[in-house]
């Protein structure tokens, strides 16, 4: 090596140290490359591989980064020195590039969506609506009857194994208290191994009781069920609602999601019918080609995966409807269209039967609709409930275009699910009878929903402003909290971007849909899909369950780096998997089991209980969660002394949106009552007369643009 390039060496290293220690710009950029060295110490670390490679490994990432920041030296220096970072303000809101095929107002079609959203009349109980989870900052604050028991294990072979067993409470509607939290308790909460009992419930949202679905009752809020007997949530053996073995996740912001539901079923694709998007492929709708011409069609929309959400709910047992109930006979109760209905055999639909002349619903007929509603104040009658002038046929109409609802011809469904087009009704005693807009009730239902969820964007935090160049917006603690959140405290790796989820739809775009684990053995894993040690996987699967789709419980996995494996990922998901470096293995372990989506931070002051499970009451437990490297050993201690954890704390509470806080518009909503819990304790409930639990109720009251005082947060 000759002198000159020897003295440029040297010139060039004494040049960087000068830079990086002398100038405030430096010890920016030296502080940012220790945080990722710290970050890639502790990956090896936690590795299976061995101490020599770990320190091998770390000299080369140092030799690296270093090498990469001469490199690019002033390419940093222009990114520190330039604009301020922009906040969420500048992420536009995911949206299908086809919209247009379907919506024709898409003003229309929000106010629809936030009608059926908010409408209890949509429940098979005709008092649950999507709201009764979702109106405390997009999620649920209720603490009466709330747990649900470990009804999601499995054993390690992945057969089920369900636990109906309530340890927290010991029986159903048990009011909670603060003290059952967390409820995996350690006497040291810093240390993992001084635990003190461990509980595998959930707490989440109560839904419908046990019921079997027979019937619509078109113009009434309640459909025609039998009451079945429920062997788990039951008290003294009076049926009480049930509980979703999930905790319930914020709607707000959920749009930014590439996929949605814990698990990830909700897939970015909507396929009209039900969450499955490409996965099912028998979904489809029916298109007018005249109002006399039907065709059955197969609809793809991309980056819905709210509007996939959106069709599960009305379906499921659990949340709001009977067992058995079909989107055509919601639709059939807001429709007004004449038709018989009759029994259909073989288990594969249940009885349906249907009045001759339908007499629609009023859109939010039970609730009062506050006159400056954002949305719909317009078309309040306050105060009488409902909208004036309004029925859910028109306000359908209003928002798509005539080839999915106007025809002259309706869709007979025979006992052995066959469908024909037929002129009128034949008055068969072997037919399922619907107009075509109440068959494709699905496709109206989840795309007016994505719109509205879509318009519930809180994004402007005092985190959001300081991005956007107001360094008072935060205050020194709440500064030094961001700075432990990017660095030391590691939230980053998975709440990063300015969603704060690696499981957007730009961070997907960026990065893939599968990708491979930054260390460890790097097995591939599902892009914005963690497991980080809130329960054993065993207790709850996560992504590592499977869609259901072939019966039995049995499907495909919902893994999109498993589908890759198998080699159907192009079939089921509609492009080709990505290339990673080294290639995929079809025999090599994913990362999928007791993982979860990395959900957005934003509002997380106002969403407890925190997890999947639900099983952290206070940000406080949830910062000594991560500290102590989780409960079950899948991430590092982070060791962040008490005045660190305080500054965490106070950083996440930098993320609410006080428009959020104080139900100011887009977040303002009609009136509400929701069931909490019932009359009585978990020892005694008080029988309605039906062999169901008497409710006890809530009235959340409506409000308009200007928001209101603001509601207690859980356990508050």
């Amino acid at each position: 090596m000759g002198i000159i390039p020897i003295t440029s060496l040297v010139v060039l290293l004494t040049s960087l140290s000068i830079f990086l220690l002398l100038t405030s710009k430096g010890r920016f950029l030296l502080k940012s490359l220790m945080t990722k060295i710290k970050r890639q110490e502790w990956r090896f670390r936690y590795s299976k591989l061995n101490y020599l490679r770990s320190r091998f490994s770390r000299t080369i990432t140092i030799a690296a980064i270093i090498l990469v920041a001469v490199i690019a030296g002033n390419t940093v220096s222009a990114e520190v020195t330039g604009p301020p970072p922009v906040s969420l303000k500048s992420v536009s809101v995911p949206e299908p590039d086809n919209l247009g095929d379907f919506v024709k107002d898409k003003v229309a079609a929000i106010k629809l969506g936030k009608t059926l959203f908010w409408d209890m009349q949509v429940g098979s109980d005709g008092k649950t609506s999507c709201a009764s989870c979702h109106f405390h900052a997009g999620a649920d604050n209720r603490s009466k009857n709330q747990i649900a028991p470990g009804l999601l294990r499995v054993n390690a072979d992945g057969t089920e194994n369900p636990d109906s067993v309530f340890n927290v409470g010991g029986l159903p509607n048990y009011q909670l208290k603060p003290e059952d939290f967390p409820f995996h308790k350690l006497s040291d909460p810093n240390d993992p191994t001084t635990i003190v009992s461990d509980r595998n419930d959930v707490s989440s949202s109560q839904g419908i009781f046990n019921t079997k679905f027979v019937d619509v009752t078109p113009g009434n809020a309640e459909d025609k069920v039998t009451n079945e007997p429920d062997p788990v949530f039951n008290v003294g053996g009076i049926n009480v609602r049930r509980v979703e073995p999930r905790n319930t996740p914020t709607v707000i912001n959920a749009a930014f999601n590439f996929r949605n539901f814990w698990d990830g079923r909700a897939q970015n694709i909507f396929n009209g019918v039900n969450p499955f998007g490409l996965r099912d492929p028998n979904a489809a709708v029916v298109k007018a080609v005249t109002p006399n011409s039907l065709e059955f069609v197969k609809v793809s929309l991309k980056n819905s995966s709210l509007a996939s959400q959106a069709v599960g709910p009305p379906l499921s047992s659990f949340e709001s409807s009977a067992n058995g109930r079909t989107f055509q006979e919601i639709g059939d109760k807001f429709g007004r269209i004449d038709r018989r209905s009759l029994s259909v055999g073989k288990g594969k639909k249940l009885p349906r039967k249907l009045a001759k002349k339908l007499l629609p619903l009023r859109p939010l007929g039970k609730q009062i609709v506050h006159p400056q509603d954002s949305v719909l104040g317009k078309d309040s009658r306050s105060p009488k409930p409902g909208l004036k002038d309004r029925t859910y046929t028109q306000m359908i109409q209003d928002a798509f275009k005539p080839e999915w609802w106007k025809s002259n011809r309706l869709i007979q469904v025979d006992s052995e699910g066959q469908r024909t087009f037929v002129k009128r009704p034949d008055r068969s005693l072997q037919t399922n009878e619907y107009t075509l807009l109440e068959y494709n009730f699905s496709l109206f239902f989840g795309l007016a929903i994505q719109l509205y969820e879509s318009t519930l964007i809180a994004n402007d935090t005092p985190y959001d402003r300081f991005l956007e160049g107001n360094t008072s917006a935060l205050t020194a603690q709440q500064q030094r909290g961001k700075g432990l959140f990017e660095g030391k405290a590691l939230c980053s790796a998975c709440h990063s971007g300015l969603e704060l989820t690696a499981a957007s739809v730009s961070n997907v775009a960026k990065n893939g849909r599968i990708k491979r684990a930054p260390f460890g053995p790097r097995s591939p894993e599902d892009n914005g899909f963690f497991n980080i040690g809130v329960r054993l996987p065993t207790d709850d699967p996560g992504l590592g369950g499977n869609d259901g789709l072939q019966g039995n419980g049995q499907g495909n996995p919902l893994s999109e780096a498993r589908l890759a494996q198998l080699g159907k990922f192009n079939d089921l998901l509609g492009e080709n998997p990505p290339i990673l470096t080294p290639p995929l293995n079809s025999s090599e372990t994913v990362l999928a089991n007791g993982s979860f989506k990395a959900p957005g931070l934003r509002n997380v002051e106002l969403t407890a209980p925190y997890f999947h499970n639900g099983g952290q009451a206070t940000l406080e437990q949830v910062v000594d969660f991560y500290n102590r490297g989780g409960d079950f050993g899948a991430l590092p201690p982070l060791n962040l002394s008490s005045e660190q954890k305080q500054e965490l704390v106070a950083f996440l509470k930098a993320l609410t949106d006080d428009r959020v806080r104080f139900d100011k518009a887009p977040f303002d909503h009609p009136q509400l009552f929701i069931p909490d819990g019932h009359v009585g304790n978990s020892n005694y409930v008080v029988n309605d007369s039906t062999g169901k639990a008497k409710d006890s109720t809530i009235e959340i009251p409506a409000v308009g643009r200007n928001g209101n005082s603001g509601t207690p947060n859980f356990l508050s």
